[in-house]
């Protein structure tokens, strides 16, 4: 039983640890989403802020300017050089937005912004009153110290970096609280399974044994089938009582491994699963070549008949599977109803079932795919919806 507490609560663990990280990660995500656009909204503002105080000095900037130009083109004819200011550098436009005369280090200037930043300067435009020099628009031009910038990042690397810790401490709690009932949900539902496995040894085991003793020769027509139908059935509850028993009993198990025959493996599980198949009419093809894998037999045992049974399962009435063994090779190929591409990645998780018509736990293919990871057998499923699938195995 202590086995038994391992195995669930390990699996429980894998499986809550892999939702807490998909969650945590996509709560991370937006939350820094977020913060990124709080801090492009932080930065903005800082900009405008700092704008709207340089325009303050800028139009006092322009005042002086304009009394500059004011008296240069009352005395033009005496004077003729342009005022400068060693606090900013400036142009003049007129009304056709054509350059009287400039000391700007740009000649691309914005007329429609009163003040703006351009290649780290910043830049103030006054529409004049009065045509002096036949100026309409005066430029004004200083340097962008970057002292707001510097203080902006600053702020944002702070603020933000204590935001997102913060957030991520929420989400990590807030994942394992809402991921309180999928916990309790899993712990239920391997306790169910551990106890249905236990209630069916008993009962599963006097019903095959029987059926071996019975002699099949002296029975009439009618009563044959009915012990067919019987032996199907149990056969079919022993697939998932081998897969439960292996599950929750064995996995954790120290392997043994041995050399197993495949070839005459194989031929065994299609004999044993024989009944099964012709209870929907369906026919075996088994194309072996004698071939050895050193592997657990009790677990490549599993493997095959989750195929098996799947392959039996998901077929149609008078379909056909195919079984294909060669050295490293090994295919099982089935005329069923196949699997949508865009599920087979999940195929194997465990509790997963795509058709809600055919019985089971969604175990089979999870216990499948531990023990090819194990032996480092590689597996592939290529399928379309009502085309079959073929199941593929290298190692």
């Amino acid at each position: 039983m202590q086995v038994l507490k391992n195995r669930g609560t390990s699996s429980l663990l894998k499986s809550e640890k892999q939702s807490l990280v998909r969650f945590f990660i996509l709560y991370l995500l937006m939350t820094t989403g977020i913060i990124v656009l709080i801090a492009i909204f932080y930065y903005q503002s800082q900009e405008k802020i700092m704008l709207s105080n340089k325009r303050g000095i800028l139009a006092n900037y322009a005042y002086e300017h304009i009394k500059k130009l004011k008296t240069l083109h009352h005395y033009f004819d005496e004077r003729r050089t342009y005022p400068r200011d060693s606090r900013f550098k400036s142009a003049i436009y007129d009304l056709e937005y054509v350059e009287i005369f400039s000391l700007l280090d740009t000649k691309n200037v914005i007329f429609d912004k009163e003040t703006y930043i351009h290649e780290d300067k910043i830049y103030f435009v006054k529409m004049l009153d009065e045509y002096y020099l036949g100026a309409k628009y005066l430029f004004l031009e200083i340097e962008d110290d970057k002292l707001w910038q510097s203080e902006a990042w600053r702020m944002i690397f702070l603020f933000g970096g204590i935001g997102w810790f913060v957030f991520a401490l929420f989400g990590l709690y807030f994942s394992k609280l809402f991921l309180g009932p999928m916990r309790n949900s899993i712990m239920l539902l391997d306790r169910f399974i551990k106890d249905t496995t236990h209630e069916l040894n008993t009962p599963l085991s006097t019903i095959l044994a029987n059926i071996e003793m019975m002699d099949t020769a002296s029975m009439d027509k009618n009563n044959k089938k009915r012990v067919d139908r019987i032996s199907t059935a149990a056969k079919t509850v022993s697939v998932l009582y081998n897969d439960l028993t292996y599950l929750f009993l064995d996995y954790n198990l120290e392997s043994k491994n041995e050399e197993v025959d495949l070839k005459a493996l194989l031929e065994n599980r299609i004999e044993y699963f024989d009944t099964l198949a012709k209870s929907k009419e369906i026919v075996f093809e088994a194309i072996l070549s004698p071939t050895i894998l050193t592997i657990n037999p009790h677990k490549i045992t599993r493997v095959i008949d989750n195929l098996l049974s799947n392959a039996i399962k998901y077929n149609k009435r008078n379909g056909q599977i195919v079984v294909f063994l060669r050295e490293g090779f090994l295919s099982i190929s089935d005329t069923g109803i196949g699997i949508n591409p865009e599920q087979i990645p999940y195929m194997f998780d465990r509790y997963i079932r795509f058709n809600q018509s055919e019985g089971g736990f969604g175990i089979g293919l999870s216990i499948v795919k531990k023990i090819l990871d194990e032996y480092n057998i590689s597996i592939e499923v290529h399928s379309k919806e009502n085309q079959g699938a073929t199941v593929v195995l290298r190692w």
